[in-house]
């Protein structure tokens, strides 16, 4: 999503656009996603006091966020700037650098989007978040603060309320929050594919290869290298998620990037799903409708990209689905369901990089948005051609330079 936005955006400026990927458009981590735009989504990662719980998450393989024995001593240094990253002060920074980035992605998607008769694929009816108990809503009460902060406007509803809006829920559900503004789309990997179709009939060229290396003559960009062939360029941009430290090397710069291995499972015809996707605040998972089904998306398992996909945390998800919606049986037929596991980009204070590279200025960086990859998309795309056609930034970049690490 990030790389065919950016796409898309020097393509309406009068550019030349090639994109280069092994695969083809939305079979990668922006497929697998829970579909959300939420313009909301400030909160980071990493909050005050979390350090507490890393006991907790290397004791519970199947908890919302689990970490691998075996994958511990090279994760250590990540996860150490990941919860220096959770002090009080830094969150409230990084929640206002989140909003700027977040806050316009329907506008701006419907904006870079026209023509592509993707009208169906955009969904504006809010977002559902649920509590238990008032223990565990008070417990996220600083992350709702934060997006109070930030303008976000917030309906609360009581346990009443939260089942007349949908009482497809649970009756165990006793609070909720309503995000009106924020939406969804029922197949991310569709919405990739048509926004890429739409940029090739406008001209843009997709190249199945994987980018190999860069050619470069006195620190400009001439040309980039390929598993199929070369091909020439004046421009590039890095977008190549949780993958792209590989090509950061080869220009000299590094950063701390993770992958945050997540799950989800789909369950075809379900008998029960729920009114806008809604998110257990406390297990940390969503149900998004979706066109061809119920999407249970979420958890995060750090265990890097070599490691074999843990399935169990994938079938967790059925369990939790079916405590939030009564009217899912409690077994679900095997041929229903269908698993998944994609890599999210992940950086430590919870900000993608978008930044040029120190080596050469015709390179642009754009990766790392964790959680929020669809909905960060259509303004970092606006970003990197912004600096590639070398126009001041729609918003300050400042926070997303990757010589913050």
């Amino acid at each position: 999503m990030i790389g065919i936005t950016s796409a898309l955006w020097l393509q309406q400026a009068g550019r030349k656009v090639i994109v280069i990927d092994p695969n083809p458009p939305g079979t990668g981590a922006s497929h697998g996603n829970a579909g959300c735009f939420n313009g909301s989504s400030v909160v980071p990662m990493s909050m005050p006091g979390m350090w507490t719980s890393v006991p907790r998450w290397m004791l519970d393989p199947l908890g919302p966020l689990s970490i691998r024995l075996a994958y511990m001593p090279t994760l250590f240094p990540w996860l150490w700037r990941f919860l220096r990253a959770g002090r009080r002060e830094e969150v409230k920074k990084q929640a206002a650098a989140l909003r700027a980035l977040l806050g316009p992605t329907l506008p701006y998607l419907k904006q870079i989007a026209r023509g592509a008769h993707i009208d169906d694929l955009i969904c504006e009816q809010g977002h559902l978040y649920v509590y238990r108990s008032e223990k565990s809503l008070a417990g996220d009460r600083f992350g709702w603060q934060l997006r109070g902060d930030a303008g976000v406007h917030l309906d609360w509803l009581d346990q009443r309320q939260l089942q007349d809006f949908d009482p497809a829920l649970s009756a165990s559900y006793t609070q909720g929050v309503l995000i009106r503004e924020n939406g969804h789309t029922p197949d991310p990997g569709g919405l990739v594919m048509r926004l890429a179709e739409y940029f090739v009939r406008q001209g843009g060229v997709l190249h199945q290869a994987k980018a190999t290396g860069f050619r470069l003559d006195g620190g400009r960009l001439q040309s980039i290298e390929t598993d199929n062939g070369i091909v020439q360029a004046d421009s590039a941009v890095i977008a190549g998620g949780a993958h792209s430290n590989t090509l950061l090397k080869m220009l000299g710069d590094w950063v701390p990037l993770e992958t945050e291995r997540g799950y989800h499972v789909m369950i075809s015809d379900p008998e029960s799903q729920p009114r806008v996707p809604t998110c257990d605040a406390s297990g940390k998972f969503v149900t998004t409708p979706m066109n061809n089904g119920l999407r249970l998306a979420g958890t995060v398992e750090l265990a890097g990209l070599e490691f074999a996909p843990d399935w169990k945390r994938a079938r967790a998800l059925v369990k939790l689905g079916q405590k939030m919606l009564p009217g899912l049986p409690a077994c679900v037929a095997e041929e229903r369901l269908v698993f998944w596991m994609g890599h999210r980009p992940s950086l430590p204070d919870s900000l993608p990089v978008i930044d040029r590279s120190s080596r050469c200025p015709d390179i642009v960086y754009a990766f790392g948005h964790g959680h929020v990859g669809m909905t960060g998309a259509p303004m970092t795309g606006h970003l990197v051609a912004d600096l590639i056609l070398g126009r001041t930034p729609k918003i300050d970049i400042a926070p997303f330079r990757f010589t913050r690490f």
